[in-house]
């Protein structure tokens, strides 16, 4: 058997300092563009692990500042402040409401606007400091019943994710100041359908809640919920996703995509521990809201006390909240059927908010329903 020599540097890599200059002396020109692609993927891998926080990409202005929000207005320059204004309540589920204003050219409120929506307002929900952590259901639908209050006392509510619950539960506590109801991927009925967020809701022990919940000092943590999110679909998010950026590390436009992406994506927020165990507990474990056990605001809610315009919106290969559980709206409030739409759109959860062709091809259509049900 014969062996390869050990081949001797010709250029001294003793100095740390000196070794980039040193190996690409050694390498020549086509080992120097590899090694430039590699260490620009490996700048591109550390932002994208580290990237600064997503940013609101639409002008607005804070209209009101509460404890768990700043309520944003995107009303353009001009626009006519009569008539009901469109609210919309994003995800508070572990990660940034920029999610409805993802970035240029990619935005639901960009297209709301664009599609003629006069007056636009966005809950900016704030991540949970030490002071939050005694938050719980109630207060935000307090919170939401000032808002509204003071916006004219009626609004059509834009739900989108854990917001459309939380939508319709103000709805059903308070049916008179809510003109229209948006649920775009919203889980109304959470034992439906067999999705994996209610298998993991159901399977893992409510202790296990409550003990994350306590060694984060009262709060869910971002942190904690991003981690549970990932090992969803692990293969993807802890060596997927490097593959493919080292594939692409010298596209420019991948680059843009993916960065923008993970600003929203690594940067979770954290949620009051009463608010995160009450959803574990009594909406997706006990299914209350549903079953019209749950309580809010001193009341009983009963989903059929909601008797406005209803739009229902799902994603066909969603995993997070499957179309049963947006759907099964349909037979639980008390909405006139004429006034009911439902639609499936291709691909997954998040698209429904921010992915292209969705927001070109089915909310410009939704914001046209929403005028004239509040016409």
């Amino acid at each position: 058997m014969t062996t390869s020599p050990i081949k001797t540097p010709k250029i001294d890599h003793s100095v740390p300092w000196f070794w980039p200059l040193a190996m690409s002396m050694e390498m020549g020109q086509d080992g120097l563009d590899l090694f430039r692609q590699n260490m620009k993927a490996v700048a591109e891998i550390a932002e994208i692990t580290d990237p600064p926080p997503s940013v609101w990409a639409t002008e607005n202005r804070v209209l009101q500042e509460m404890d768990t929000m700043r309520l944003r207005d995107f009303t353009r320059k001009g626009a006519g402040q009569g008539g009901v204004p469109v609210l919309i309540d994003p995800p508070y589920a572990g990660h940034s409401s920029t999610i409805a204003d993802y970035q240029k050219g990619q935005s639901l409120i960009e297209t709301l606007l664009d599609a003629g929506v006069p007056r636009l307002l966005a809950m900016d929900w704030k991540a949970a400091t030490p002071e939050m952590r005694d938050f719980n259901i109630d207060k935000y639908l307090a919170e939401i019943n000032v808002v509204v209050d003071d916006l004219g006392g009626r609004v059509a509510l834009v739900g989108l994710c854990q917001g459309g619950w939380m939508s319709a539960m103000y709805a059903a506590r308070f049916p008179e100041k809510v003109a229209a109801l948006v649920l775009a991927g919203s889980p109304i009925d959470t034992n439906a359908g067999h999705g994996p967020i209610r298998k993991l809701a159901h399977e893992m022990p409510l202790d296990l809640y409550r003990e994350m919940v306590k060694s984060g000092g009262g709060r869910m943590l971002g942190q904690y919920m991003l981690a549970g999110w990932k090992n969803m679909h692990p293969g993807e998010q802890y060596l997927g996703k490097f593959i493919d950026l080292y594939a692409h590390a010298t596209d420019e436009k991948y680059l843009k995509r993916t960065k923008a992406f993970e600003r929203w994506y690594e940067n979770p927020i954290d949620l009051p521990g009463p608010y995160y165990l009450q959803s574990i507990e009594l909406l997706f474990k006990k299914n209350m809201f549903a079953k019209g056990q749950f309580v809010g605001l001193g009341r009983t809610l009963d989903l059929k006390a909601i008797t406005c315009p209803l739009y229902m919106l799902a994603g066909k290969s969603d995993d997070i909240t499957t179309w049963e559980q947006v759907y099964a709206a349909e037979h639980l409030v008390g909405t006139d059927p004429a006034k009911m739409v439902k639609q499936t759109v291709p691909g997954g959860h998040i698209g429904l908010f921010m992915g292209s062709n969705t927001l070109k091809d089915t909310w410009p259509g939704i914001a046209k329903w929403i005028m004239e049900a509040v016409s």
